[in-house]
């Protein structure tokens, strides 16, 4: 059986709203040991967990860390009522919840606003200062191929490359890279060949079904992200124990054993 990981994509955001500590508690107890969150810098340099695109469309992109810990976060329009009051977490807030969780692994995607404004090597070195006390549990990730590059000389914690696209001419580019991870959107998987080998391991993200998973390991993928985290878990771990029921059981009764993947920072 090819063992295949979640990764919980801004926390449990099905069900709560996303890149907040009610979101990543949920995944934590849903049992999540991979996690996806958003970062972008306060106009003070302070790393805060959210998307830059939701910031550039309400015009706080330019706002302090104070004035974003005091933003209304709960996603009213598509949550209702429920998490009003939720505030925006800074990351070494979010990055708080991992103290005596040693299994949980967090990927860390830096916002393309962030670095235009700062700089590629200056908004790296901050959230890498601040990810400090937990980078062997961390991944530092961003769709900008020139922030993954900063982040791979930097060399404090393995990196990920979300993909731009899937074909020749990007792989050109993650070749000569050799990021730890690439996160690709399953829609730029149009053919069904396995997925190109290399020393990285492969995130795809936006799955859902465990259909589409189980599909996504045959071709060779490590982990699927998504924001169904209680569903598409349950699913999962349904399938390995029947799978293993059926496949692990030998003439005198006893049953093989499986093991995860070495955990990011251990390979």
């Amino acid at each position: 059986m090819r063992l295949l990981h979640l990764v919980a994509r801004r926390g449990n955001s099905a069900e709560f709203p996303e890149n907040t500590l009610p979101s990543l508690r949920s995944a934590i107890a849903l049992g999540a040991r991979f996690i996806e969150i958003d970062v972008h810098l306060s106009t003070d340099g302070t790393p805060m967990v959210c998307r830059d695109q939701e910031l550039v469309r309400s015009g706080r992109a330019t706002a302090t860390a104070a004035e974003l810990e005091q933003m209304e976060a709960g996603e009213i329009e598509r949550l209702g009522e429920q998490f009003r009051g939720t505030r925006m977490p800074t990351l070494a807030t979010a990055l708080g919840l991992l103290a005596g969780r040693p299994e949980i692994t967090v990927f860390i995607i830096i916002g393309r606003h962030s670095l235009g404004r700062f700089g590629h090597e200056q908004t790296v070195a901050r959230v890498l200062h601040t990810l400090k006390p937990f980078r062997s549990r961390c991944i530092l990730a961003s769709a900008d191929l020139t922030a993954v590059h900063a982040a791979r000389t930097m060399g404090t914690c393995p990196t990920a490359w979300v993909l731009p696209a899937y074909d020749d001419h990007t792989r050109l580019k993650y070749e000569a890279l050799l990021p730890d991870y690439l996160f690709c959107d399953r829609t730029f998987l149009t053919q069904t060949a396995p997925l190109r080998r290399g020393p990285w391991r492969w995130a795809i993200y936006e799955i859902d079904s465990l259909e589409e998973a189980l599909s996504l390991a045959e071709r060779g993928a490590d982990f699927v992200v998504t924001r169904q985290v209680r569903s598409l878990s349950e699913a999962m771990l349904a399938h390995a124990a029947g799978g293993a029921a059926k496949a692990g059981s030998s003439a005198d009764g006893s049953m093989d054993a499986t093991h995860p993947l070495p955990p990011p920072g251990d390979r």
